[in-house]
């Protein structure tokens, strides 16, 4: 009876202590699921995992604003172009995520650059007074595919619901781009007894032309190219709109290899050599009497004298002196400094998710 007894209260206890330990394991893992709970509720993409399963892609359009630096609008400063020749732009845009500051983009752009000495020179201006003299304009339509790496100052470790609300980068790569300066065909030809132009205040390309000589044998000077490379350099910052949408402001600075974005860069042509009366008047504007698109009365009072010289064909040409009267001396253009543009754009973009990389799919 005394060892049934003994027996009795082992067993008792063993079972309360089981129980007991039972409990404190039950309560032990409800606080651990409580906390894991919050941590998942809380979790908003963090340096948690793999990184691949962080990246992602944008896609989305940009608007832009196009500025052009060069012969017909020097650049002494990053203010020096004429802000009535900005003209808009649009594009579409594409960026992979694959760190947690850096991106690839491509973008795919249309833009129309200008200039016209008439209206950024102004003739009281003894620096100026050349340029108004020379009375020159172009358009250019720019078509523009870019690949550039972006480097986000703030990096982001979580995925694209973790991203900050502001983030400034920066961004380099290479562009090709197609282009074609163009210029108005003025009313009547100075050259040839005014005699009017059937195609007069039409837009025609000028690379064909060869206005500095590109097309005369001998001349030394090689046409330039339609298709040309450029160095895109910029800054920007990055708003996020919502968990999936980002509104981007940035200045981009294009680096161009070549002078001839406006037709312009060397120096005038001796007339004669030209074949055609439409090369000579698009060469050498700088006796006609109105401004080229306004049409405005220009004051050629600030110019220096007309003179006369027999060209190479035996034809007598009139030039204002200084414009073509000396050559290869006169200048038409400043060959020792390339032209740029500028592109500044909005962009709006929609990330599409990491799932495609076939990462979770964050929500």
């Amino acid at each position: 009876m005394k060892k049934l007894y003994i027996v009795s209260i082992f067993l008792l206890s063993m079972f309360l202590s089981y129980d007991f330990a039972e409990a404190q394991n039950r309560r032990r893992g409800s606080r651990i699921s409580k906390q894991k709970n919050r941590m998942i509720s809380r979790y908003r993409g963090g340096s948690v995992g793999d990184f691949s399963r962080k990246r992602y892609i944008s896609i989305g359009g940009s608007l832009s604003a196009f500025n052009y630096f060069g012969d017909l609008a020097p650049k002494p400063s990053a203010l020096s172009t004429d802000i009535s020749f900005t003209r808009p732009g649009i594009g579409i845009v594409g960026l992979y995520r694959f760190g947690p500051r850096y991106s690839v983009r491509g973008t795919l752009s249309y833009g129309r650059l200008k200039g016209d000495d008439f209206d950024s020179a102004d003739p009281a201006d003894e620096n100026a007074r050349y340029r108004y003299v020379r009375n020159l304009q172009f358009r250019n339509n720019i078509f523009e595919l870019a690949v550039t790496g972006v480097v986000d100052i703030i990096p982001n470790m979580g995925t694209f619901v973790a991203r900050p609300t502001f983030v400034p980068y920066v961004f380099g790569g290479l562009a090709v781009f197609y282009h074609n300066p163009q210029a108005l065909v003025p009313e009547t030809d100075v050259n040839n007894g005014n005699a009017a132009f059937e195609n007069a205040g039409q837009w025609v390309d000028l690379e064909p032309l060869g206005t500095e000589g590109q097309y005369i044998s001998g001349s030394g000077v090689s046409p330039y190219k339609k298709i040309q490379i450029a160095i895109p350099l910029g800054i920007g910052v990055r708003y996020r709109v919502n968990h999936a949408l980002d509104l981007s402001f940035e200045i981009g600075y294009r680096q161009l290899f070549f002078d001839y974005i406006d037709d312009v860069s060397g120096n005038y042509v001796d007339l004669g050599l030209f074949t055609d009366d439409l090369t000579r008047a698009l060469s050498d504007r700088s006796r006609e009497a109105n401004a080229v698109e306004s049409g405005e009365v220009r004051d050629l009072s600030v110019a220096n004298r007309i003179i006369t010289y027999t060209g190479a064909d035996g034809r007598t040409y009139q030039v204002i002196a200084g414009y073509g009267d000396a050559h290869p001396e006169s200048i038409r253009g400043n060959a020792s400094d390339n032209d740029i543009y500028v592109v500044t754009s909005f962009q709006l973009t929609y990330i599409l998710g990491g799932s495609l990389f076939g990462g979770a799919k964050y929500r």
